[in-house]
């Protein structure tokens, strides 16, 4: 059986991965998991699963689990750790063969990178790891002979796709939006954009931060960006357009004209137990989880509107650009998105701190990952500069309630 580590199992992602490997027995033992502040559901989690390892966000938060998993009348011995370094024992324990990194933000790239420098394989949707240290991450996996499989929807598209040709053959790659809540809104209406509207994305159910990208289209400049480093495509070929039925998830278009799609309802446990079972393909467990061709009437694309969604142009520039230019990106995108949650500030300023942490972020390499994290450090603080007094808000948990990750 493959030992799994699951980085961000109270999440979204984390919960669909528990899902598949329910549906899967016999296939995958849980070794480790690791989350947050939810010790609640962790603690049924180890209840099912029995795992080796556990982490918790902090270290106040293990007596509070040890305490449910006794109420619970668990007795099996289990090692339970807190904070960053728990989370690389975890991800890099002997037993670990596969570990899926699903933790939000910046938090889980040290486990992520510590993860491929063991040498272990390791299914990625975690959108910051490469976005903030794409070079150095992508340089350690190939170094150690590391697979990395993508987990989002998108790009485990265009992996699978790529099955059908190597990359040399590649004239562009496609990666689909379903173009947000605010596709058709009048661009004169954006100021007045609340939170809660904002958060209804009409596909996906998925938490804060993640949501209002999908909003502003920042979420695919983020792709682009991982797409860039995941095959090793420069930016002018890869391409977004708008798909608003997000039933083709990404297409590629080969040198001979010919062009690959994938396909498939819109339900993250496809790409995870793609990437689970790869390079095998396994029949999926349950009717709903396959596509009804009949039923697709008409598909529609079209390109986006850099004016409606500037976001996308920044993270393209950032990508251009090189450097510390995408890590500061991420993390001022995530302060931005905190303070439109927050009500400090308005759907339009999104872009603006963006656009104003770019311009006073000096693009140097990120050779180590102590980089990574002071380049991080240094745009939040210039993100909450422009801000302004007031605004000074802290890395608020509330932002990833409905993902769950920690």
């Amino acid at each position: 059986m493959k030992g799994l580590c699951i980085l961000g199992s109270t999440g979204s992602i984390g919960q669909n991965t528990l899902r598949v490997v329910r549906s899967l027995p016999g296939r995958f033992r849980v070794v480790g998991l690791s989350a947050g502040k939810n010790v609640e559901l962790l603690a049924e989690q180890i209840t099912e699963f029995a795992p080796e390892i556990a982490v918790v966000g902090a270290a106040d938060d293990i007596e509070p689990l040890r305490r449910l998993l006794l109420a619970g009348g668990y007795r099996r011995p289990i090692k339970v750790v807190a904070g960053p370094a728990g989370r690389i024992e975890a991800a890099t324990w002997a037993e670990v063969d596969f570990v899926v990194s699903a933790s939000h933000g910046i938090t889980g790239l040290e486990a992520t990178y510590e993860a491929l420098r063991a040498g272990k394989q390791v299914g990625l949707a975690n959108k910051e790891t490469l976005v903030a240290a794409g070079e150095l991450v992508m340089r350690t996996a190939q170094g150690q002979g590391a697979q990395l499989i993508p987990i989002d929807s998108e790009h485990s598209a265009l992996h699978q796709c790529l099955r059908s040709g190597s990359v040399r053959e590649v004239e562009r790659v496609v990666l689909t939006a379903s173009g947000g809540p605010f596709l058709r809104t009048p661009r004169q209406n954006f100021d007045l954009i609340a939170p809660e509207q904002a958060l209804a994305h009409p596909i996906w159910k998925m938490g804060g931060r993640i949501t209002i990208d999908s909003a502003t289209l920042m979420n695919k400049g983020l792709e682009v960006i991982e797409a860039h480093w995941l095959f090793g495509l420069p930016a002018s070929r890869i391409e977004v357009l708008i798909h608003p039925e997000s039933t083709i998830h990404s297409m590629i278009e080969f040198c001979d004209g010919s062009i690959v799609a994938q396909l498939a309802v819109a339900d993250m446990r496809i790409p995870i137990q793609y990437a689970l079972t790869f390079p095998d393909r396994i029949p999926v467990n349950g009717r709903r989880l396959r596509l009804d061709l009949g039923a697709l009437r008409e598909l529609h694309f079209e390109p986006p509107d850099g004016a409606r969604f500037p976001c996308l142009g920044l993270a393209r520039s950032a990508l251009e650009q090189g450097g510390a230019l995408p890590c500061a990106l991420n993390a001022a995108d995530e302060v931005a998105v905190e303070a439109f949650l927050a009500r400090k500030i308005r759907f339009t300023d999104i872009p603006r701190v963006i656009e104003g942490v770019l311009a006073r972020t000096p693009g140097v390499n990120l050779g180590k990952l102590e980089d990574v994290f002071e380049c991080d450090r240094e745009a939040r603080v210039r993100a909450l500069e422009l801000l302004g007094p007031g605004a000074g808000l802290g890395h608020s948990q509330h932002l990833y309630e409905n993902k769950g990750d920690d």
